[in-house]
């Protein structure tokens, strides 16, 4: 089944050409189908490339899926045109009344930072919140993971001895849950950051389970609430080139 996303999306055209397939609103409607409602806060400076990146997956579904482009309103934008984010983004306050089967966290180039000097983090916490009774399912990467489990657990990150940057080995290291059916054992998973999450830290918390680790990158996928929260600590939607 197809993602719906505008067709002057400069993703559409990418994905079109691979054989994905793309429906627009107007085809949408006039099926009698309840798409998937998955938003993406988008907060990757290379944002075209970032929804490229995920659109690419997300449109590898059996189901219809719709998609819904977000930005922190609080931040402007050095990488991306107005137009652009004008015409494919919604802020949060357009979305507050939705209810929404999934939203997407992205990384984003502030991991230097503390949490509390990005310009976009109140507004970011305020979107954190409301994800807890409007949203089914929670995906955090990279520095989302980061920043969603600061905010919902207090977990710090560290700055690293040197940046973690490359593809690594990983392995699951829990089958009990569905996130990881269909796993191999082993598996493959590019980094690039340079802070970290403490792996004692995560186990010292309860309401966390960790469920992939890498030998040299640490701690790849914890969940919480059931897996309704989901934190990444790389990137998986990087393509392979």
């Amino acid at each position: 089944m197809p993602i719906n996303i505008p067709s002057s999306l400069p993703a559409a055209k990418t994905l079109s050409d691979e054989g994905i397939f793309i429906m627009t609103d107007e085809r949408a409607r006039t099926q009698d189908i309840r798409p998937l409602k998955i938003a993406i806060l988008n907060l990757m400076p290379t944002k075209i490339e970032t929804e490229t990146q995920l659109l690419r997956l997300l449109g590898n579904s059996p189901l219809q899926v719709e998609i819904i482009l977000l930005r922190p309103k609080s931040h402007e934008s050095k990488n991306t045109s107005k137009t652009h984010l004008e015409t494919f983004y919604k802020t949060f306050e357009e979305i507050r009344s939705s209810k929404l089967d999934g939203l997407i966290i992205t990384g984003a180039p502030v991991e230097n930072l503390p949490f509390e000097q990005v310009d976009y983090w109140e507004e970011l916490c305020e979107i954190m919140e409301w994800s807890k009774k409007n949203v089914f399912s929670t995906f955090h990467i990279c520095w989302g993971a980061q920043a969603g489990l600061y905010y919902h657990y207090g977990i710090a990150k560290h700055e690293l001895p040197a940046k973690m940057f490359g593809v690594f080995e990983h392995y699951v290291t829990d089958k009990s849950t569905q996130l990881t059916r269909g796993f191999d054992d082993i598996f493959w998973a590019p980094h690039s950051r340079h802070t970290g999450i403490s792996r004692e830290e995560l186990k010292k918390n309860p309401a966390l389970q960790i469920i992939s680790e890498s030998p040299e990158a640490g701690v790849y996928i914890a969940i919480a609430r059931n897996g309704r929260q989901i934190f990444v600590t790389g990137h998986s939607e990087y393509d392979p080139h």
